[in-house]
């Protein structure tokens, strides 16, 4: 598992409600909230035209796959290889866009639209909400399927509360990298002490087991002392801007889809200091 994972699977408690003083009551919520829709953009990729935009970018993928494959075998040099490489994901990236681009751009503008109409502050993935919230996503389809053309709103969304955090951004953080280096370096060191271990106990299934259960102590530790300050830290710095801004929930950037408070610069400075 790569240790940038890691840290963003700890950085999930940006998922939280933030608390403004006090515990707020499920009807002050409720009234805080309405401004609140979201979108099951699974429903919106399994749409046919989706698929097959898909199925043919895979096609096309297989066949530079072959190409790649044979002209790196020819390649001599490095510096060849490292040519080839980037020539064939700019090509399929280049595909990418001509196949799926103009359907994802449509698709914000359906969504986009149809949240205006709502006066909708944010939009989130279906994913993330147990309850409560506007289901746009009949509206969104209906719209994305049409022929009609679709202009972009002439307003910005309103003000939301609820406000997100680039996770990606802060990965970037001198202080992020540097334990994230730290912990890749001891995972690295972990494996050559226990890989032998492991080898040496083959066929001793329960002597395996335990061995491997101390390599995994052993992470979970070094993770504790390495990562959890960090979310301890941004998850501190996320409640104290939040609670500025009189949010009541954050959320991770990937669950937006449309609107929201963008508080990852504040959060980023708070943690900087």
């Amino acid at each position: 598992m790569k240790n940038t994972t890691m840290l963003k699977r700890l950085f999930k408690i940006f998922v939280c409600a933030v608390s403004l003083g006090a515990l707020i009551a499920p009807a002050a919520i409720a009234a805080d909230i309405t401004d609140v829709g979201y979108m099951d953009q699974a429903a919106l990729a399994s749409l046919p035209v989706f698929v097959n935009a898909n199925r043919e970018l895979a096609a096309y993928n297989a066949q530079l796959n072959a190409q790649f494959t044979a002209q790196m075998k020819a390649a001599k040099t490095d510096a060849q290889r490292q040519s080839i490489q980037l020539s064939f994901q700019q090509r399929f990236s280049d595909k990418q866009r001509e196949l799926i681009g103009p359907l994802f751009t449509r698709a914000q503008l359906a969504i986009a639209s149809v949240s205006a109409a709502h006066d909708l502050g944010v939009v989130v993935d279906k994913r993330i909400v147990i309850y409560g919230g506007t289901d746009i996503t009949p509206e969104v389809t209906k719209l994305f399927l049409s022929s009609q053309a679709i202009a972009p709103p002439t307003a910005t969304p309103p003000p939301a509360a609820i406000g997100f955090v680039d996770q990606t951004v802060l990965d970037s953080l001198p202080r992020v990298k540097t334990a994230n280096d730290a912990m890749a370096k001891f995972v690295a060191a972990q494996r050559k002490t226990y890989a032998p271990q492991l080898l040496a106990a083959k066929g001793d299934k329960v002597k395996q087991q335990t061995i491997y259960q101390q390599y995994q102590q052993s992470l979970t530790d070094e993770q504790k002392k390495l990562l959890q300050p960090l979310v301890t830290a941004t998850k501190n710095a996320t409640a104290a801007v939040a609670r500025q801004k009189n949010l009541i929930l954050v959320i991770d950037r990937a669950d937006v889809i449309y609107g929201g408070t963008d508080i990852t610069k504040d959060v980023q400075s708070a943690l900087s200091k």
